[in-house]
């Protein structure tokens, strides 16, 4: 991990091309070792999530290319890496499985749920919280040293629920992610990935209520 990390680290402070084309052999040896840790996890989040069986690489990972056609910040490449298994691929939209790794900024997390779903999928994940809001909270509470995103939630409760509901308070989230932070020295543990499974194992009952959520939105 810590070849991975350094050459991201590296990567950030020479983000042009001349300098990527001239390590181009040390990015494919990288990028060998992310994407066996990346089929790794895939492996351990099946063992406790059947809906994300017969996946590919492609499919819970991102290319380096950094897409410039609606920035203007126009450095060629992505300085972090992700993994994000859910049902379908990461371009499902579906409640998942990620992890986070950026040197640069020091920043490593664990995710779960669902980041900035669309309204109809935010409409039917509130009135599984006013319908079943006790198994939601009973999910949430084995997520226990996870964050919800509470800093960008709405200021009132939305239109057409009411703030006298059980719950009401978590009507107010308009993402559905929850996350953990985790420093440098975990991620260069030799169990890193083996721990990171063990706590998102945890999320699975979270996950599976928000994908139920997403498949009736969808219906």
């Amino acid at each position: 991990m810590k070849e991975i990390l350094d050459f991201l680290a590296k990567l950030a402070k020479n983000n042009e091309k001349t300098w990527f084309d001239a390590h181009k052999a040390e990015y494919k040896a990288i990028k060998e070792k992310l994407d066996a840790i990346a089929l790794e996890f895939l492996k351990g989040v099946e063992e406790f999530d059947p809906r994300v069986r017969d996946l590919g690489i492609r499919d819970i990972t991102y290319r380096i290319y950094r897409d410039l056609r609606f920035t203007q910040d126009k450095r060629p490449y992505k300085t972090w890496h992700g993994i994000y298994v859910c049902p379908k691929g990461k371009k499902s939209g579906m409640a998942g499985y990620y992890i986070h790794l950026e040197p640069a900024t020091d920043t490593y997390f664990l995710c779960a749920g669902l980041y900035n779903p669309e309204k109809d999928v935010v409409k039917s994940i509130r009135e599984e919280i006013m319908c079943e809001g006790d198994s939601m909270m009973e999910a949430l509470s084995l997520c226990n040293d996870f964050k919800l995103p509470w800093d960008q939630a709405l200021k009132r409760i939305p239109k057409g629920f009411s703030d006298s509901d059980k719950y009401s308070d978590y009507y107010r989230l308009r993402s559905f992610e929850v996350y953990k932070p985790l420093k440098k020295r975990d991620v260069l543990k030799k169990d890193f990935l083996k721990n990171a499974l063990a706590d998102l194992r945890r999320t699975y009952k979270y996950n599976e209520i928000l994908n139920k959520c997403y498949d009736y939105a969808k219906e």
